[in-house]
């Protein structure tokens, strides 16, 4: 009971941490910020304290320590908003610079601005275009590597993808990653897929207890257990794998997928690897995400 309810608290902090908008990739790769991280701002009182405190209240508590932090609408979502309305007003220079560059660290890509500001030059005119455009340069180099696929999905989620599971590679088709989340108490796992990866049937032996969840955190992918059809898992679902049921996992076809592991405590535990899943099974699944 002790460990159930330590497991009941870590899911919810996970939970509640996929939903934050305020996590980045950098924290994605370090794994340790799980709390939503507050935008604090200064600038009012360090520039108009003295000149203009009510103005410096506004900017600092209002504008930023309540709008900014709302989470009705996710920060990069807020930050595409600021942009737009900022570009469609002609402010250019310093303001602009800063807040595309609060763009791009919360995860607008190039090309995502890019066809922001053309979307805006119709409505509010081709000379602002220019002129965002102008600043967007500076801010997303053109000499810049774009993103590998593994970089998207690593900026998707809070916990590391971790190395590739070469230990456990003969017991998948495709490539997966490993990276432990908890190793004391209940242990969890970050279980990584690369498009069309998924492990061989197999089966949690236990003859109390025992048995595994599964966490969607990031992409999209299958859970199917033997005689019955397979679910897709989205970020947010949890499955439940009783003791002693074959069953398998894996990402669908077009997207990389990531899970959370937990094994559960029981007696006389242990696993059964089994056949794989083949090809002509796998493509027989269900390609819409509903």
């Amino acid at each position: 009971m002790k460990h159930l309810k330590k497991l009941t608290l870590t899911i919810a902090i996970a939970l509640t941490a996929l939903s934050s908008p305020f996590v980045n990739a950098a924290n994605n790769q370090e794994g340790n910020n799980i709390m939503p991280k507050k935008i604090v701002q200064t600038a009012g009182r360090d520039n108009l304290g003295k000149f203009a405190p009510e103005f410096a209240h506004y900017n600092d508590d209002v504008l930023f320590g309540e709008n900014w932090n709302n989470q009705d609408i996710d920060v990069k979502t807020r930050c595409m908003v600021t942009v737009s309305a900022l570009i469609a007003t002609g402010i250019s220079g310093t303001p602009l610079e800063h807040h595309l560059k609060n763009a791009k660290n919360n995860g607008v890509t190039k090309a995502e601005i890019a066809a922001l500001i053309t979307q805006v030059a119709f409505y509010a005119g081709w000379p602002k275009a220019w002129n965002a455009f102008s600043v967007a340069k500076t801010v997303w180099d053109e000499n810049e590597q774009p993103l590998t696929d593994k970089e998207k999905h690593a900026a998707e989620m809070i916990f590391p993808i971790g190395p590739e599971n070469v230990n456990y590679a003969k017991y998948f088709i495709g490539k997966s990653y490993l990276a432990p989340v908890s190793t004391e108490q209940v242990k969890m796992f970050n279980v990584t897929f690369e498009p069309r990866t998924r492990n061989n049937w197999h089966i949690h032996h236990a003859k109390t207890g025992g048995g595994q969840m599964l966490i969607g955190i990031a992409g999209y992918g299958y859970y199917q257990e033997a005689g019955k059809e397979a679910v897709i898992i989205k970020p947010g679902d949890v499955i439940h794998i009783p003791a002693n049921v074959k069953h398998w996992h894996g990402a669908m076809a077009h997207n990389w997928f990531s899970h959370i592991a937990v094994e559960l405590d029981g007696t006389e535990t242990s696993n059964e690897w089994l056949e794989p899943v083949t090809d002509a099974d796998y493509d027989k699944l269900p390609k819409d995400i509903k």
